[in-house]
């Protein structure tokens, strides 16, 4: 038996070679649907690795109450979220029905009021925080060691700055890299790095080159024109000093990039920009058993997985008859997430559940490809899974999400609009019988698979790397400090083509100075001659 001095010593060697862990506060300012998704297997790390997470959360959200682990903080915001859900429904409406029949100006024009809409709802959101003033005192009280955020909501940044709390971003994108661009300042090329709206690759000719730079400034001018107008007289306000959103904005400590080299085009990015896309993948479980019986009973042919994401609960009735019928056309048996009318030419191989395990689905040996609408969640985990897939983007990040997947020779794209069930049926049976699609999507796995570090551990890492120094400071590029033409070194060309004319007009002067003397010593000679 070991002597109680024995014991002991071993347990003051265990504690001085286990490096301590000290859990610490972080403050959340989330969106809704499939981001809060995303951003809730970070907090549930955090939780598990001893942090203390709070969540702030407007009146109605849905986020409210999903997890007791959390400390859930609530003010009031007349409208909720059933304006949300309105403003969201206007904007599929918009994309997904009446996209075709409108004219490219009725599209601007109802894109633009959406948007605006969207902006005082922000404000009505960042209003009702800060008039909360006991729910302020007790954040303030609380001393927040970390604020990690979802960017689509504004306020965010300027609850950092006002409580002194380093801040992260946790994100897809913004259209054309807006912000990533002109408030975190990563480079972006317009020569090979496509603007969102174009639907390019980085493998562009002359005058998509052209499109795609005339897309970047007028993505930029929208940017700061709508935070001239809406946002920095706003920040500035509520600050107590001038500033502006893009300022604000450009205090993030980390950006945190929900997507990595397996999905992106290869292109320039900067220290505190780090990639963790598919930090919600998991291997697959067992399935549900009525599920797994139906999967079995497919044979050979295997299963299709059908699912339009948690926005879209139903489709037109004509929609819905397409897409059935198309699906009754393949050998294999089909999964639908779909919880609308049930389609009249829904066929026997084709089942209709209001929810589906998608990522144990994909998982699945049985599974020989997905149906997607390009979100950004379920494409990671068929990446994960190396299934090939067949994209109906409708709005959003989806059209871009599947241009990077049929580039990569991993889907085969179909559009929502003009698609007819023989399309549809085509669609399929390319990547399901075509075995390069496959063999695509499996190298995409490889190459998710084989990194250092798995994503959500890169992503817990970096929040708690920032809670342990106060911030990410030695990561910020000095272009945060220079202005628009110092950055593009405008000034410089500036004074070199100054230095140029100057030695040009000297050089031009002395020429005419000496011409004119030789001419007169010349004329000067002939005449005495």
């Amino acid at each position: 038996m070991p002597s109680a001095m024995h014991i002991f010593s071993l347990v003051l060697l265990h504690l001085f070679m286990t490096e301590t862990a000290m859990g610490g506060k972080v403050l959340v300012w989330p969106m809704e649907d499939s981001h809060w998704i995303n951003m809730k297997f970070i907090l549930d790390e955090l939780v598990h690795r001893g942090h203390d997470i709070t969540v702030l959360v407007y009146s109605g959200s849905t986020i409210l109450k999903q997890n007791s682990s959390y400390n859930f903080e609530t003010f009031e915001v007349p409208g909720g979220k059933k304006e949300v859900d309105g403003l969201l429904e206007q904007m599929m409406s918009l994309n997904v029905y009446e996209y075709p029949s409108l004219s490219y100006w009725q599209l601007l024009s109802r894109t633009s009021g959406i948007m605006h809409n969207f902006t005082a709802l922000h404000k009505r959101v960042c209003d009702g925080l800060f008039r909360n003033r006991a729910l302020l005192d007790k954040l303030r009280a609380s001393r927040f060691d970390v604020l990690l955020s979802d960017p689509v909501f504004f306020c965010s940044e300027l609850v950092a700055v006002k409580f002194g709390i380093p801040f992260i971003y946790t994100l897809r994108f913004s259209m054309a890299y807006t912000i990533e661009r002109l408030c975190g300042q990563m480079p972006a090329p317009p020569s090979f790095v496509p603007a969102v709206p174009t639907l390019y690759t980085d493998k562009m000719s002359f005058l998509q080159r052209s499109v795609n730079f005339f897309s970047f400034i007028a993505q930029d001018v929208l940017f700061t024109t709508m935070g001239s107008w809406n946002w920095n007289a706003y920040y500035s306000d509520m600050l107590g000093r001038p500033t502006s959103l893009c300022e604000m904005m450009g205090k993030a400590e980390i950006w945190l990039i929900r997507t990595y080299w397996d999905f992106e085009f290869p292109r320039p990015y900067l220290p505190n920009f780090q990639f963790v896309g598919g930090l919600h993948c998991r291997p697959a479980k067992a399935l549900p058993e009525d599920m797994e019986e139906f999967a079995q009973s497919s044979g050979d042919h295997g299963i299709v997985v059908l699912t339009f994401g948690s926005m879209i609960k139903n489709l037109t009735r004509e929609k819905a008859n397409l897409i059935a019928s198309a699906l009754g056309q393949i050998p294999q048996k089909v999964l639908w997430r779909y919880s609308g009318e049930t389609p009249e030419t829904l066929a026997p191989n084709t089942r209709l559940y209001n929810w589906i395990p998608q990522n144990d689905l994909l998982g699945h040996p049985k599974t020989r490809a997905f149906i997607t609408h390009g979100g950004t969640n379920g494409i990671y985990e068929a990446i994960y899974h190396g299934i090939p897939m067949v994209g109906i983007p409708m709005f959003g990040d989806q059209p871009d999400n599947m241009v990077h997947m049929k580039a990569k020779g991993a889907a085969v794209v179909v559009n929502f609009n003009t698609m007819t069930s023989q399309d549809l049926v085509d669609a399929l049976n390319t990547v399901i019988n075509n075995p390069t699609y496959k063999e695509s999507a499996m190298k995409l796995s490889r190459i998710h698979h084989d990194q250092p570090v798995k994503p959500l551990d890169t992503a817990v890492f970096w929040i708690e790397f920032v809670m342990r120094h106060k911030g990410a400071k030695h990561l910020r590029p000095a272009a945060h400090n220079l202005t628009w033409y110092q950055y593009h070194c405008l000034d410089v060309i500036a004074f070199l083509l100054v230095c140029i004319l100057t030695s040009v007009i000297i050089t031009y002067k002395c020429c005419i100075f000496s011409f004119r003397k030789c001419f007169k010593r010349s004329l000067k000679k002939s005449k005495r001659e």
